[in-house]
């Protein structure tokens, strides 16, 4: 069952062709993870959306409220008869006009499918990761954003597959390391733990902001938000991938370093509490 600017049905073959977000990738998404029909970091999630509309210039209705689309997307849980799922919540500009739209009043559609889990688990598989150079993350603000533009992460999920890996690096024009194909990177080497800033390109990630809060009130550990280099990787006692719906996976190889997984799993179970408790 989708979600189609409050219509709930089956009926899937609802986008028209001259839909924006197919035609010029004019729309930005959410992914969500719910539990027990409870969305997690919601009010982060939210605030995310409408700042990034804002920046693409698309009208935000006055029933866009928090409280409106967290309904909106109960709904359609329970529709699909759901309390734990993963959330994909699409906004785009309606349809009209060439590079410059007729109008920039906005649609959405919300869709849902089943967690495996209910809980963030520490994954024991392998993980094996390189850099994909291929095509560059710009630095600008774009590139922070989640909006449907996202074809260096389709190429470079190619590229893993075509090479045996389990996930990919992006890299900036400077040659540094952004984000995996799918989240946020953390490096760990002794007690300094560093991530990538924004300004480099990386996406503005949700759980990303979760670790930062936590990584702040915990003295053993000197958190650092510095530009990462591949060569520093080849000395990390451990580095480690982040996302919503999965939470922290360890990268276990890279080229010809094995990483430890101790910090992911203490950060883990410290994210864990932090939901419970929240």
């Amino acid at each position: 069952m989708v979600n189609f600017n409050g219509n709930i049905s089956e009926e899937i073959t609802i986008l028209s062709v001259e839909n924006r977000g197919l035609k010029y990738g004019d729309s930005l998404f959410e992914t969500l993870r719910v539990v027990a029909n409870k969305i997690l970091f919601w009010e982060d999630h939210y605030f995310r959306l409408m700042e990034s509309m804002r920046i693409l210039r698309m009208e935000i209705p006055m029933n866009f409220t928090m409280e409106f689309l967290e309904e909106e997307i109960l709904n359609t849980l329970k529709a699909n008869k759901l309390t734990n799922a993963r959330v994909r919540c699409t906004i785009f500009r309606g349809n009209g006009g060439l590079y410059l739209p007729d109008s920039n009043e906005i649609e959405y559609i919300i869709t849902a499918n089943e967690l495996n889990s209910p809980f963030y688990l520490l994954s024991d598989a392998s993980c094996e990761v390189d850099l994909y150079k291929d095509f560059y993350i710009n630095k600008g603000l774009l590139s922070t954003l989640k909006t449907n533009n996202k074809i260096i992460n389709v190429l470079g999920s190619v590229y893993a597959k075509e090479n045996d890996l389990d996930n990919c690096l992006l890299v900036n024009e400077d040659k540094s390391v952004v984000e995996a194909l799918n989240g946020n990177i953390f490096l760990v080497k002794g007690n300094v733990i560093k991530t990538p800033p924004i300004t480099d390109g990386c996406l503005k990630g949700i759980l990303r902001k979760q670790l930062l809060e936590i990584l702040e009130k915990i003295p053993d550990y000197e958190l650092k938000e510095e530009s990462i280099s591949p060569f520093e990787i080849q000395k990390a006692d451990e580095f480690f991938i982040t996302n919503v719906i999965q939470g922290i996976v360890p990268i276990t190889k890279y080229r010809k370093k094995q990483f430890e997984t101790s910090v992911a799993r203490d950060l883990l179970a410290k994210l864990n509490l932090k939901i419970r408790l929240g």
